[in-house]
């Protein structure tokens, strides 16, 4: 074995996940695998989905691979810390990849990592295999997209790598490798359907102020229609979902390319189902029709507010004239809509909570995700306001999203501000259609009240 590849995500562990259970598999790595066996490496992945921190060690103990290339992100931060400690008891390099480590690169190297990659593993991870093997992990200084510490510890960055311009020229994801059709089984047990998720681009050009650009940076690269159909074909008749997940951060981004790959999959005679992510402005009557006839029952939309100045605030470049326009279009074709929104970003006061509701009930979604702004290191916005965050355990001990800002309402206001959003929506919602599901509404009116009066009485509570 040249390298083992991992994530760190438990299943078991995600209060949240465990309730809903939509688990999809980890196609970052399985990229990096496909891409390196074929340049003639040896990989093996542990996905870790299903699996348990006990498994791992003692996996890591019996296999004992020279390097373990581990995907961070903010969520399995610290698992990712337990097992960077097991990867050295059990005499492995430690490649660090993901969103997470790139701005905390200095704090995991002091924590066991030899190598924190930059940007895209693929090519990077090619080169850094055979130069770990030769020269340790303290002579690395002439592979680009690194950071490491040389031989007197002290933190070097290397220079950035570019990004991989053709797409197609990589091979399709190595689903093989682990067990997919678990995954597919899971999904079909609690909700009666098998889902599974391909990517059709990577990069995001937009520049909304709370997001990362950490791996891809303001590109956006696309494969090719007929790769994409060529990889949904595969999957369809390797492990037949019943719906697919397109995973890119706005589907639609491009009509021109949406199109040409509706045609292929009709020219295939492929339909199916799916749900994805998009831009209200990137939709329009044909885009919505062309979803409809590919099968796409919801999109995602982030709205994030109802306040035209907090949208200008977080650099969204969008109207709430657009979300709801598209809201509708979106339903008259049969598609639903769920919409994200955004509360506690900076400057953020009640009455824009308050235009925020009112914007849901005029724009009608089918269902709203609500998150309270954090601030990820390397964004606009944590450069906003870095000279208030708090953090309330050392770095070991929390993550970006348990950051608070100074100043800002506390988080059981934010608690209460969403409970009064759930309840208002649902009453709402049920008065519209004229529903009287009175268990519904009685739960409705109670979430009102509390939310209300919880937010009246935390309304001058700030964080500290």
């Amino acid at each position: 074995m040249d390298i083992l590849l991992t994530h760190g995500y438990f299943l078991t562990e995600d209060e949240h996940e465990t309730k809903i259970m939509k688990p999809y598999p980890p196609l970052g790595i399985l990229s990096i695998s496909a891409y390196l066996k074929s340049r003639g490496y040896d990989v093996q992945i542990l996905d870790t989905t299903f699996s348990s921190k006990a498994q791992v060690c003692d996996y890591l103990q019996r296999m004992r691979p020279p390097i373990v290339g581990i995907y961070t992100n903010l969520m399995t931060k610290f698992n990712v810390l337990e097992m960077i400690a097991a990867c050295r008891r059990a005499g492995a390099h430690v490649v660090l990849g993901g969103p997470e480590p790139t701005y905390y690169a200095a704090e995991y190297l002091a924590r066991g990592a030899d190598v924190i990659v930059v940007g895209e593993g693929e090519i990077t991870l090619e080169e850094l295999i055979p130069a770990l093997r030769k020269s340790g992990p303290h002579r690395l200084g002439h592979i680009t997209g690194i950071h490491f510490r040389d031989e007197n510890g002290k933190m070097v960055k290397n220079a950035p790598r570019p990004y991989i311009k053709n797409l197609d020229a990589l091979p399709m994801p190595d689903r093989a490798a682990i067990n997919l059709k678990k995954y597919v089984d899971t999904w079909r047990a609690y909700h009666g359907r098998g889902s599974l998720s391909l990517i059709c681009a990577r990069g995001c050009p937009f520049h909304c102020a709370w997001c990362s650009h950490a791996v891809y940076g303001e590109t956006h690269r696309r494969h090719s229609p007929e790769r994409i159909a060529d990889e949904l074909q595969q999957l369809i008749e390797m492990y037949q979902p019943d719906q697919v997940w397109y995973a890119d951060d706005v589907f639609t981004i491009h009509p021109g390319w949406l199109f040409k790959y509706a045609g292929e999959l009709k020219r295939r005679g492929i339909k199916m189902p799916f749900e994805c992510i998009s831009r209200p402005e990137r939709l329009n009557d044909q885009v919505i029709d062309t979803l409809a006839e590919m099968g796409c029952y919801r999109l995602w939309i982030g709205s994030e507010s109802g306040s035209p100045r907090i949208l200008d605030a977080m650099r969204r470049d969008v109207t709430v004239e657009q979300v709801r326009w598209a809201t509708r279009a979106l339903q008259k074709r049969g598609i639903e809509v769920g919409m994200f929104i955004m509360l506690g970003f900076e400057g953020e006061e009640v009455q824009d909570i308050q235009a925020t509701m009112e914007h849901l009930k005029m724009a009608a979604p089918n269902t709203f995700l609500t998150t309270v702004a954090y601030p990820i290191k390397g964004t606009p916005y944590h450069e906003q306001v870095k000279d208030r965050i708090s953090a309330r355990a050392d770095w070991d001990h929390h993550t970006d999203r348990d950051l608070t800002v100074r100043g800002r309402p506390s988080r059981r206001f934010y608690e209460y501000a969403q409970r009064w959003m759930s309840g208002e929506f649902n009453w709402h919602q049920q008065s519209r259609h004229g529903r009287k599901d009175w268990v519904r509404l009685l739960k409705s009116a109670a979430s009102i009240a509390i939310g209300r009066v919880g937010m009246a009485l935390r309304a001058k509570e700030k964080e500290i």
